[in-house]
């Protein structure tokens, strides 16, 4: 039986990492986090997946407990600017679609086309986006929709991943430093142990299993299982076992960010409930409004612009606010380690993998490490099948992942420079080519989609084809044979249904403000 658990690395990876072990295996297995002093957290994974309340329910958090600590607020989805064309946007909400007489209403909508913004006839959440209202009332409740919060218990119930039976309609965008912080408190008063300290060694036995570290100040800290939560440096996996990495450059070309945390007045700028992408020359850039600053960076791909390019381009889009705001540039590692759990070491976060924060997957890589890590955990018999199973998933994922990305940047209708040219004609991940020629014939189905969990939906790929319209996508040649009245009123309903609820609906900022 495993008794201890070696954190190597603090930030957002790792405080997850250590507040989810002690919410799932109690006190039977001690717990350490050793972090460096002299390391800062990257902190611009700002924004998540809907499946992070899974995270926070598990803790049995409540959003009144952590939302007002990490500058949190809701995000409904991602607004998508100038990938089409400049000017446009759409949205890519948390939001499962309709379905009349058999056919989701996307597909109803490529049939006749009753307007040109696909996403306002097919989603409610375009509309609360667009007049910035918060997802729930002032006195707490969900606005309108399938969903049932917590199977209609007042108490947040355990559960994870693989049990997102129905859509939850929002996620959350938070300060990342602020959440390890939290979560360092959460951790360590339910018996985590904290170690600030500097790994200066990492030791191997014979049979090249890591057996201890050695620290600046604190000597030698052995464990039965080691967590590599070193980002990008990879310190455990890559450095230590000499896990190979599996770049992902040849398909995402982008490879380096430049960030800004840029203050604004809430009240005054209002809280749009969502994350921005806006396409750029040579990649895109990101708007996160938190409840006190907003956070923005440049993601571009270093081959076609200069850091100085970048930061210039950034500072432009955000105007004068961000005239005496320090710049931080990133350089960034895309892709992932072969195996993320090698011997007795697992790579959570960025030391496994990370592909662009395009679709805001990074926290929920890390969730997902973690969930399967307390699924696979083992004994002191190290049985390899679930070492093989646990890489497996991951990989999996990430790669699903990767290939939902490479579907952004070679469907977006955007020509007008060589970056967004060669995005056309880039190398495809295996498989890709045959789903998009199969694509334009059928919209995307679950059968049709990357055939492993990467997080995303049948749905998503709609938004994303309807959306950025370089792919030329047809209806199912049926549904000229089908009576559409049922179809057309479900659209009017859905759009009518979504003004009255945004009519009744606080605006963001007024229900984070009360919940302050």
């Amino acid at each position: 039986m495993l008794s201890s658990v070696v954190i190597v690395g603090g930030g957002t990876s790792g405080w997850m990492t250590a507040s989810y072990l002690r919410a799932a295996l109690g006190e039977s297995v001690n717990v350490t986090v050793i972090e460096s002093k002299r390391i800062k957290t990257i902190g611009v994974g700002e924004a998540t997946f809907s499946t992070v309340r899974h995270f926070f329910d598990y803790l049995g958090l409540s959003e009144n407990d952590w939302m007002p600590k990490c500058n949190a607020t809701y995000k409904l989805g991602i607004r998508f600017e100038n990938w089409r064309a400049k000017g446009h946007y759409f949205y890519h909400p948390f939001e499962r679609l309709r379905v009349v007489d058999g056919f989701p209403l996307t597909e109803w909508w490529l049939n006749k086309k009753p307007s040109d913004r696909f996403d306002q006839d097919v989603f409610l959440m375009s509309e609360i986006c667009d007049t910035m209202r918060s997802p729930r009332y002032l006195d707490g409740t969900l606005f309108e929709q399938d969903f049932v919060e917590h199977g209609g218990s007042m108490d947040p119930e355990r559960s994870t991943l693989s049990e997102q039976a129905t859509q939850f309609p929002y996620a959350y965008q938070f300060d990342a430093s602020l959440l390890a912080d939290f979560l360092t408190e959460y951790a360590t008063t339910r018996g985590a142990r904290h170690i600030e300290d500097d790994v200066v060694e990492v030791v191997r036995d014979e049979r090249g299993w890591i057996s201890h570290l050695k620290t600046r100040e604190h000597g030698e800290l052995a464990g039965d299982l080691f967590v590599d939560c070193t980002g990008f440096a990879g310190l455990l996996l890559n450095k230590t076992l000499g896990e190979p990495f599996v770049s992902y450059q040849n398909t995402l070309p982008n490879d380096s960010a430049v960030a800004l945390r840029v203050p604004h007045d809430a009240e005054r700028t209002r809280l749009r409930p969502c994350t921005t992408a806006t396409a750029q020359e040579a990649g895109w850039i990101w708007t996160i409004p938190l409840f006190e600053r907003i956070g923005t960076g440049y993601v571009y791909a270093s081959d076609y612009t200069t850091p100085e390019e970048a930061e210039r381009t950034l500072r432009e889009f955000v105007g004068p606010q961000a005239a005496d705001v320090e710049a931080n540039h990133i350089r960034m590692r895309i892709g992932r380690s072969r195996h993320s759990w090698v011997n007795n070491c697992v790579a959570i976060g960025l030391s496994s993998g990370f592909v662009e924060p395009l679709e805001s997957t990074g926290i929920f890589f890390i969730q997902q490490g973690i969930e399967e890590l307390v699924k696979h955990f083992p004994d002191a018999k190290w049985d390899p099948k679930l070492r093989d199973s646990y890489n497996r998933v991951v990989a999996n994922t990430m790669d699903g992942v990767r290939e939902f990305l490479v579907l952004h940047y070679r469907t977006a209708a955007r020509n007008d420079n060589a970056y967004w040219r060669d995005a056309k004609t880039r190398e495809l991940p295996d498989g890709l080519a045959a789903r998009l020629e199969a694509w334009q014939s059928k919209l995307p189905t679950e059968e049709t989609v990357f055939p492993h969990y990467h997080g995303f939906e049948p749905y998503s790929y709609h938004a994303m084809l309807l959306g950025l319209g370089g792919l030329d996508v047809k209806p199912a040649p049926v549904l000229a044979h089908m009576d559409d009245s049922r179809a057309a009123q479900e659209i009017q309903r859905l759009k009518d249904q979504a003004r009255d609820i945004a009519k009744r609906l606080p605006s963001q900022y007024e229900y984070l403000a009360q919940m302050h």
